[in-house]
């Protein structure tokens, strides 16, 4: 931590953007000042926009570290450490590294143990080298037999700061076009046509023995431990009122409008992707980002596998959505601060921690030119 004061900068704020100045002591923001200071030892900021570092409560980023080819593993630490610095350098200074548990075709990233995770993270953070704060999300697989097993060296981790229920059967929720579904199964796993249509015809018998029980299992934990519960691609309204009897308060990725609106009614905070948002449309063919933004449906926005997508998502919701700057940073940082129980972050005010990002506009797109973590520069 240290002292740090940030002059000349556009301040994008909670509600408004002002020409000022932002004083840090200690890691913590203690004076927000309208124009220009002249104490010395100020860092001109030369009229760069300064917002507050982002939050990321979804990112899969990790896994392509870990496994950066199929059945190829990396080892940990270093994955850690290059997964951290991409982190850092898209402006992300809050991150729930989500850790897939459970793979019901015993394949993949998903179907190992990966809790060296936890003592590599531990171990980075003493040694005073991580560059983000590294929290755990656990998405679990609800299918999987396995899900509960791989799940519990995170059980009791201080880091475990949300969980997530999934369901990737073909035919429902991100994979309601089974067609669609099999173009990714034999695309990205290589399925043959044959295995798809085997495995389509296991899926009831997977979710009564597996999916059913699991649910209760996983939303009860995290009911006890006053973990913040999360579904994944709500499609209907039915799917959003069993996430809140569960006690779901987060309702990621809905595929509907449906449910996206349902889930305002019933107080959940959604999510949606940002690159959806950058492409323009998602790449399982269900809803655009975009018309969640317009419907004024969307919360939070999660850089899912790309982390530099997160900054210029912000800045496409200006100019396509009608949001203004400060709404749009809030959707990359207070609101996913606030929706997992962080008070401390998210936002440029007194007394909050000093997460701050640095950003100038180069042809029209948003680049991270510095990163603060607790007023410590870090990219």
């Amino acid at each position: 931590m240290t002292d740090l004061l940030l002059n000349n900068a556009r301040l994008v704020l909670g509600r408004e953007v002002l020409r000022g100045h932002v004083r840090v002591q200690g890691g913590v923001i203690t004076d927000i000042g309208q124009g220009l200071t002249a104490l010395p030892g100020a860092v001109d900021l030369q009229g760069d926009w300064l917002l507050p570092g982002l939050v990321e409560l979804h990112t899969d980023n990790l896994e392509r570290h870990v496994m950066p080819r199929p059945k190829v593993m990396f080892p940990m630490q270093g994955a850690v450490q290059a997964h951290d610095a991409e982190i850092a350098s898209a402006g992300i200074t809050t991150v729930f590294d989500a850790i897939g548990v459970g793979d019901p075709y015993g394949e993949g990233f998903r179907a190992r143990d990966q809790s060296a995770l936890l003592a590599v993270l531990d171990g980075l953070q003493a040694a005073g080298v991580l560059r983000a704060d590294h929290l755990i999300h656990v998405r679990c697989e609800l299918p999987a037999p396995n899900a509960r097993d791989l799940f519990a060296a995170f059980a009791g981790h201080q880091r475990l700061r949300m969980i997530s229920l999934m369901d990737h059967t073909p035919g429902q929720r991100q994979w309601t076009d089974i067609e669609l579904a099999r173009t990714h199964y034999t695309g990205k796993k290589g399925w043959s046509e044959a295995r798809f249509d085997a495995e389509v015809l296991l899926a009831p018998q997977r979710q009564a023995e597996y999916s059913v029980p699991n649910r209760a299992w996983f939303a009860d934990f995290a009911r006890q431990h006053g973990i913040p519960l999360a579904t994944h691609d709500d499609s209907t309204s039915v799917h959003v009122d069993e996430a809140l009897s569960l006690g779901a308060v987060i309702s990621e990725f809905p595929t509907t409008l449906v449910a996206a609106k349902r889930a305002q009614e019933l107080g959940l905070s959604t999510v949606a992707g940002a690159p959806n948002l950058v492409r323009g449309g998602s790449h399982s063919g269900n809803l655009a980002a975009l018309e969640l933004a317009r419907a004024g449906l969307l919360d939070t926005l999660s850089s899912d596998y790309v982390p530099a997508s997160l900054l210029r998502a912000a800045w496409k919701l200006t100019v396509d959505a009608g949001f203004s700057l400060a709404e749009a940073v809030a959707v990359v940082s207070l609101h996913p601060a606030r929706s997992c129980g962080l008070s401390d972050r998210g936002e440029i005010a007194e007394g909050l921690r000093a997460d701050l990002l640095r950003v100038r506009e180069v042809a029209g797109t948003p680049v991270a030119c510095a990163v603060f973590a607790k007023g410590l520069r870090v990219a």
